[in-house]
């Protein structure tokens, strides 16, 4: 083996990935995007299935993957938009209470589109130069949870509220900044 080729094995960059280096933006309701100071790429496992043999039963991987859910933290602006706005999606997916909550989520012709229902997400990745890298773009994202707002008058410092969503998706695709899958 020559030197060359063990080289070319090697990593080129050696530098860390950044915890603090991310953006995160979602198609439909960009006012979410805005304040977003945490999110976990979600865990993707493999299910498998027992094959029968003579000595012991051996795993074998099968054809199903399981996404856990994408779960984003952000600040609440003041007004609270990003808050409502993930809130009001929530109730016109869930049982609204008014006709115009189910209004939202129709298509011109009256009838429910449960397309209407989802955005696309991507999470940027950005080098140790806040240059965006990598994209990871989730498809089909619907909120499936909205972490409660507690308010106290007895704190003494002031502590901005953050909040949690938690989303279900299709499918998380890894791509570089051309969308060349990685």
């Amino acid at each position: 083996m020559s030197v060359n080729t063990t080289f070319n094995k090697q990593i080129s960059n050696r530098n860390f990935l950044s915890p603090i280096g991310f953006e995160f933006s979602l198609a439909e309701y960009p006012k979410v995007s805005f304040f977003c100071n945490s999110a976990k790429i979600p865990q993707i496992s493999l299910q498998t299935v027992e094959q029968p043999n003579y000595l012991k039963r051996l795993d074998i991987p099968s054809d199903q993957l399981d996404y856990s859910d994408l779960t984003l933290r952000f600040l609440v602006d003041e007004e609270m938009v990003n808050y409502i706005t993930i809130h009001n999606w929530l109730i016109s997916l869930g049982f609204p209470e008014t006709a115009e909550q189910y209004a939202n989520k129709l298509n011109e012709d009256g009838t429910r589109n449960p397309l209407n229902f989802f955005s696309d997400g991507t999470l940027i990745i950005l080098n140790s130069n806040y240059i965006p890298k990598i994209q990871i773009k989730f498809k089909d994202l619907f909120p499936v949870s909205l972490t409660s707002l507690e308010f106290k008058s007895t704190d003494s410092d002031i502590q901005y509220f953050t909040a949690e969503v938690s989303f279900k998706y299709t499918v998380y695709n890894i791509l570089n900044m051309q969308n060349k899958i990685l």
